[in-house]
Parts: C-alpha cells; sequence; structure tokens
C-alpha cells in the first residue's frame, strides 16, 4: 500500500552543531573539573600572594620614608628601619621575579595538559569514539576542547596580567623590576593571552599528531618553549630601535629604566666599533682610539614608551601562529581522523 498523498515523507534528522558543541563543552567540563579547581586554587593564591607582598612593601616603605631615617643615618633605630626597609623590598622584587616566571612558563603547562590528558589520551584510549558515535563530529568534538579553554585562559590570564601589572607599578625605586626583563615582558600586557593562546593550539596539534599522552606532552612542551626563546631572542628587534650619541669619553644619557640594547664605539665618519676596542692598549688606549678615528659612544635603546608597540607586535606574532596552528590541527583531524 502507498502512503496517503496528505503525508510528507520522512526526512533524516541531522545533528545541529550548536548542541553538539554545547554537550561536548559540558563533558569536557565535567570530565576536567578536579583539573579546574586546582587550576583556580593555585591562580587565588598566585594572587593573593602577590597583592599581599606589594601591600606589605608598599607600606613599609611609605613608614620609612616618613621617618627621619636616611641610609646615612647611623643611630641603632634607623638602622633597624632600614633592614627592615631592605628586606621588604628585596623580598618584593623576589616575588615578582617568581610570579612572572609562573606565567611565563604557563603557556607551556597549557599545551602539556591539552596535548596530554585532553586529546592524547582520548586517542590511546578509544574513548573519542564514543563521543563521535553519538552525535558530535570530530570537527566539533575538538571544536568543544578549543573554545572552552581558549575562554577560561583569555578570563584568566588577564586578570593574572592585570594582578601582575599593578604589582610591578608599585615596585619603582630600590629593587625595581624592570619592564624588558623575560619574565616581566611575558607578564605584561597583551603577550601573556598572546602566549597561552598559542600553548593552546600547539598542544592540540601535538595530541592530534602523536595519540598518544606522554610523547604528546613533551612535544607540546618543547614547541611551546621554542617560539618564547625565538622571541626573546629577536623581541628587540620588534619595533625600530632610539640611538643616542656622545663626543668624547662619556657614554651618552639614556631615560630612565630603558632598555639598553648595544652599547659601541662610534668613529667621525659615522662606523661603529665594539665598545672594547682598544681596552686591550691599557696606557695607550687613548692613542689607539684616536688612531681608529674613535670620537664617541652610541646607545641603541628601548625606551619605556616602546613598551606597548612591542607588545602589540609580538601579540600579533602569537595570535598569527595560534591561528595557523589552530587551523593545521583541524586539517590533521579531518584528514586522518573524520
Amino acid at each position: 500500500m502507498s502512503a496517503p498523498a496528505d503525508i510528507a515523507p520522512a526526512t533524516p534528522r541531522t545533528a545541529r552543531p550548536g548542541p553538539a558543541l554545547g554537550a561536548g563543552a559540558r563533558i569536557l567540563v565535567r570530565q576536567h573539573r578536579w583539573a579546574l579547581w586546582c587550576t583556580g586554587a593555585l591562580a587565588l593564591i598566585w594572587i593573593a600572594v602577590v597583592v599581599g607582598i606589594t601591600l606589605w612593601a608598599g607600606h613599609v616603605n611609605d613608614a620609612f620614608e616618613a621617618s627621619p631615617c636616611t641610609s646615612l643615618v647611623t643611630d641603632r633605630a634607623c638602622d633597624d628601619r632600614l633592614q627592615k626597609f631592605d628586606l621588604a623590598l628585596s623580598v618584593r622584587q623576589t616575588v615578582l621575579g617568581y610570579a612572572g616566571l609562573c606565567l611565563t612558563v604557563l603557556p607551556g603547562l597549557v599545551a602539556a595538559f591539552v596535548a596530554g590528558p585532553m586529546i592524547g589520551k582520548e586517542f590511546e584510549s578509544g574513548t573519542y569514539k564514543l563521543s563521535w558515535t553519538q552525535s558530535v563530529s570530530p570537527v566539533h568534538w575538538l571544536l568543544a576542547r578549543l573554545a572552552v579553554p581558549a575562554a577560561l585562559l583569555v578570563a584568566g590570564v588577564s586578570v593574572l596580567s592585570a594582578v601582575f601589572a599593578w604589582a610591578w607599578a608599585r615596585s619603582e625605586g630600590l629593587y625595581s623590576v624592570h619592564w624588558f626583563g623575560n619574565t616581566s615582558f611575558g607578564a605584561l600586557g597583551t603577550a601573556p593571552v598572546g602566549y597561552a593562546l598559542l600553548g593552546l593550539a600547539l598542544g592540540a596539534l601535538a595530541g592530534l599528531l602523536t595519540r598518544r599522552t606522554v610523547p604528546a606532552m613533551g612535544v607540546a612542551l618543547l614547541a611551546t618553549a621554542a617560539v618564547a626563546v625565538a622571541l626573546n631572542r629577536v623581541r628587540s628587534g620588534l619595533w625600530p630601535l632610539s640611538t643616542r650619541t656622545s663626543t668624547g669619553s662619556v657614554p651618552p644619557q639614556t631615560p630612565d629604566d630603558a632598555w639598553l640594547v648595544e652599547t659601541g664605539r662610534l668613529t667621525g665618519d659615522g662606523a661603529r666599533l665594539p665598545v672594547d676596542t682598544c681596552w686591550a692598549a691599557g696606557a695607550k688606549a687613548d692613542r689607539c682610539l684616536a688612531d681608529r678615528g674613535v670620537t664617541g659612544y652610541y646607545v641603541d635603546h628601548h625606551p619605556v614608551s616602546h613598551f606597548w608597540p612591542l607588545q602589540l607586535m609580538e601579540t600579533a606574532i602569537l595570535l598569527t601562529l595560534a591561528a595557523a596552528v589552530t587551523a593545521l590541527a583541524f586539517r590533521v583531524l579531518r584528514r586522518y581522523h573524520a
């Protein structure tokens, strides 16, 4: 018997990406809820330590400046105040150094976790097949494993970087933390978010390529570290340097807290020579410099005003790399696992 004419034939139902992606995100959060709780707790401890030490050091600094004591006063009461002042600022510098280091190595830890427990372990145990057979396509499966950590990383790293910037701004003066240090620069501005997203993308790609937990973690960690080291080496060239010159035997003055990239000798025709030119000549150094036509010094540097141009250039590189690696990860997924 044929079907009545007024009843339309049934059409196959296709899974919509929205609910599938949402379900994948909820499953991912449930699977790794303990890791999320531990990470959140560690972040709160980090914030508490940085804020607490900064406020304590600021209080000690204000109390010392308000007192009649100086570094030249030698009475016992001022000696005690000076020791406490010196200790507080030294501890603050040490804590900020380690705090910046934590933010610097965070992308590598993100890459290792995404590559291993989140993706590599799924392939190693075969549990990815269960997800793919329950109305979740491979693309949506990977998208959930990138979208959820990306949202958490952007929010969390932005907060941590803002706290570090607040503490860094209060570390001026004695035992200050320079903005151009590898650990401090990588913890300030927009670069921390860029590094975190790149670590996420490299972790996903490593997990898809190796499909083993431990190898994926190692590959992702090494790849993230390699990018960080490479950018640290070329950072000074991401924005044009400022140059100051002087004549005579005194180097030129540079702005406070400037990043001194290169210093050397300058000849009358503008040629540059190493700063240690003629040092080995000893007492005949002046004659040696005159024979070479040396007339003064030059200093290539980045003033503090170059902080944001350098940050934005590095962030643009990081986000471009993250986008390229993410696209490559989806291509690998489609080619080998779709």
